[in-house]
């Protein structure tokens, strides 16, 4: 009986993953970018248009570029320069090595003239290149380093949690820790203005599926997975320390590159010549575990490759052409040598065996919605969370846009 009971869960399992994939409906690509049926929530209209498509289209118009954004962007340093006028410090910057972070650094402290505290989270995954990226470029501009230092061990329960958890964004844990990194140091050093290098027209918006997870989802994955009980160096950030934090202490946190014009293939010429930066290979490839989760581990065991929505975006923004996107999407990102190199990397550092691994990927893939979170709450009310969030941010996050466009 157990067994029998033990089957038809798999099956129903099995059934709700194809669901997921919508394997069992016609395949089709979006007619202005390359977001297709493998991707969650995703609908066509009578041009063949999708609701990512539009989802894009929208995020463009509430974040202009050109005279506008520029506008924009003049008021919000002018803004930090009075705020921070007399402060050692009048902007923070999450910096990582890799282009659009390191960039976006050179912008405000030369262009800008802005004195901003550089701030990096060392969870014991950045590759060499991006460490030296980062000491290169804050060395050269004069700008003060702050690194948080995450225990590894309890990095590596929590990561490894994640991995047994076996959801897409394993990485999700380093995502909420940057995030709460960069609040607690302006909070500590009384910085009102947070700037982050994230650029929705190079890299779009992902479905949620594929990249959530919050504090309830963290805690709960750590407590049924992992292996040490009481977390002391790593950072989180709750709901409720982020309404104290925007409404309260008002820090406001932007992202520059929404309305700057901005070329990222120039801007790492740049870095290569003006401070021997060092290419890492890869989309967010300067932090290793990143590029196992983006390049083995969603793409073997999800069949989910990111790269449709950042190139999707690309197209949308006029630096990509769509059959060249088209072309791309069809080569592998690392090579089967790369992969098995990476992959046993990891297990190493994880302390997986093959064996567990293996175990794991056999099992049915899971999702944010197979474990307790807020998003139920944030989907059920979202009208209701809206002006609370106007008040958190400076700009409504680009997750709302997703959940506006998926109904």
């Amino acid at each position: 009986m157990a067994r029998d009971v033990r089957c038809l869960l798999t099956i129903l399992k099995n059934l709700k993953l194809r669901n997921y994939l919508r394997m069992d409906k016609e395949y089709r690509v979006c007619s202005k970018g390359i977001w297709d049926t493998s991707i969650p929530g995703i609908r066509f209209n009578d041009k063949g248009e999708s609701n990512y498509y539009d989802i894009q289209i929208k995020l463009t118009e509430a974040f202009p570029r050109g005279k506008e954004g520029a506008h924009q962007w003049e008021n919000i340093v002018a803004q930090v320069k009075s705020v921070g006028n007399s402060k050692r410090y009048d902007c923070l910057v999450g910096v990582s090595g890799g282009v659009d972070s390191s960039y976006l650094l050179y912008l405000l402290k030369v262009k800008y003239g802005l004195k901003p505290l550089a701030v990096n989270l060392d969870n014991g995954w950045s590759s060499d290149i991006a460490v030296k990226n980062i000491k290169k470029v804050t060395t050269k501009l004069n700008v003060d380093l702050e690194t948080y230092v995450i225990n590894y061990e309890e990095m590596k329960d929590i990561l490894r949690a994640y991995v047994r958890a076996g959801i897409p964004w394993i990485d999700g844990p380093t995502d909420r820790a940057i995030k709460a990194t960069m609040y607690n140091i302006a909070r500590k050093e009384g910085i009102k203005f947070i700037f982050r290098g994230n650029d929705f027209r190079s890299e779009g918006k992902q479905p949620r599926e594929w990249t959530y997870t919050d504090s309830r989802m963290l805690r709960f994955i750590h407590k049924k997975y992992g292996e040490i009980k009481k977390l002391r160096t790593f950072p989180d950030i709750t709901f409720f320390n982020l309404i104290y934090s925007g409404i309260i202490l008002k820090i406001k946190d932007y992202r520059p590159f929404y309305f700057l014009e901005y070329d990222k293939e120039n801007a790492r010429e740049f870095l290569k010549k003006e401070f021997d930066w060092e290419y890492y290979g890869g989309h967010h490839h300067e932090n290793l575990f990143t590029k196992f989760a983006m390049s083995y581990w969603l793409p073997k065991k999800f069949g989910i490759d990111k790269r449709k929505i950042n190139l999707s975006a690309q197209v949308i923004d006029g630096t990509l052409n769509r059959e060249d996107a088209l072309k791309m999407i069809t080569d592998d990102a690392l090579s089967e040598d790369e992969l098995e190199k990476i992959k046993n990397y990891v297990l190493k550092k994880l302390d997986i065996t093959n064996e567990e691994f293996q175990e794991i990927m056999n099992l049915p893939p899971k999702f944010y919605y197979d474990y307790p979170t807020y998003m139920p709450y944030l989907l059920s009310f979202t009208k209701y969370f809206m002006p609370l969030v106007k008040l958190i941010y400076p700009r409504i996050p680009m997750s709302f846009f997703e959940i506006e466009g998926r109904k």
